[in-house]
């Protein structure tokens, strides 16, 4: 599996690289960015570094992809979108992103995710696409719905964050249902 950039009206979503790293840390150091997120805010550019790297190692381990998003008025990285967890052999998939405050509310991430959603199921061929996301996490469930993931329930303690662990919504998006749907 090689890497694939990908274009969209008003994104470029390329390979994360070091270069990089400061704009990812100022994203991910953002306390409101990360409060539905699953992970404590980034404290050191050093977490940066070490993030990026996994996400290359997830890569050529075939467990995962993770995509930049740079907005093509100004170059300027905004957030990452990505799929997590993925088993090409079953088939299935989470999505995931985050985007940067200046840039919520504008349909930013929802281009993004169908642009992994097309590429997920047209080229790699999965089946089930998944998404986990706090309950109070209004906008993420919006964005879920209005593409046509659907909510299976409620995952008990599911993510660690903050020193206790948090109840999250489960949503999915069959193959099925995205053929119906194609953007």
């Amino acid at each position: 599996m090689e890497f694939k950039e990908m274009e969209t009206e008003r994104l470029w979503l390329v390979k994360i690289t070091d270069e990089h790293t400061q704009r990812y840390f100022d994203i991910m150091s953002n306390d409101d960015v990360t409060r539905y997120y699953g992970m404590n805010s980034l404290e050191s550019i050093e977490e940066a570094e070490r993030l990026i790297k996994s996400f290359r190692v997830t890569f050529e381990n075939r467990r995962g992809a993770r995509w930049g998003l740079v907005w093509k008025d100004t170059g300027e990285f905004i957030g990452t979108v990505g799929l997590n967890n993925l088993n090409l052999r079953s088939k299935k998939a989470e999505v995931g992103f985050e985007l940067h405050p200046d840039y919520w509310q504008k349909g930013i991430t929802t281009e993004a995710v169908k642009a992994v959603l097309r590429y997920a199921f047209e080229e790699l061929n999965l089946y089930r696409m998944g998404a986990v996301t706090f309950p109070q996490n209004k906008a993420s469930i919006t964005l879920l719905e209005r593409i046509g993931f659907q909510k299976e329930g409620l995952l008990r303690g599911y993510l660690y964050q903050n020193d206790r662990s948090h109840d999250v919504l489960i949503f999915s998006l069959l193959s099925t249902e995205y053929a119906e749907r194609k953007w």
